[in-house]
């Protein structure tokens, strides 16, 4: 019986890498120490389109941990969000 040969060279494998690059950040929010849950959860349901049950876990999680990943995308996605959040006081980071 002949042994197959696999090909580890793929024309394609750059593309897949790349798309997968391009998803792998993260957009962080820390803890302020200022706003409310209830403002932190209604913002994380309007800006990340978070569920309610999402939304509150984050917001308990930033608040004992310092920082939650609440995000995660490409830049492209996660750069207006970051920019909104900051609009309303919050801080953030990409990741």
């Amino acid at each position: 019986m002949k042994e197959k040969k696999i090909s580890t060279e793929d024309p394609n494998l750059d593309e897949v890498l790349d798309k997968k690059e391009s998803n792998d950040n993260f957009l962080t929010l820390f803890n302020d120490e200022v706003h409310t849950f209830d403002f932190v959860i209604e913002t994380l349901m309007d800006v990340c389109c978070h569920d309610i049950v999402q939304a509150e876990q984050c917001t308990f999680i930033v608040h004992f941990k310092g920082k939650c990943e609440v995000k995660k995308g490409s830049l492209d996605l996660l750069k207006p969000m970051k920019k909104e959040l900051a609009n309303r006081g919050l801080m953030a980071t990409i990741e």
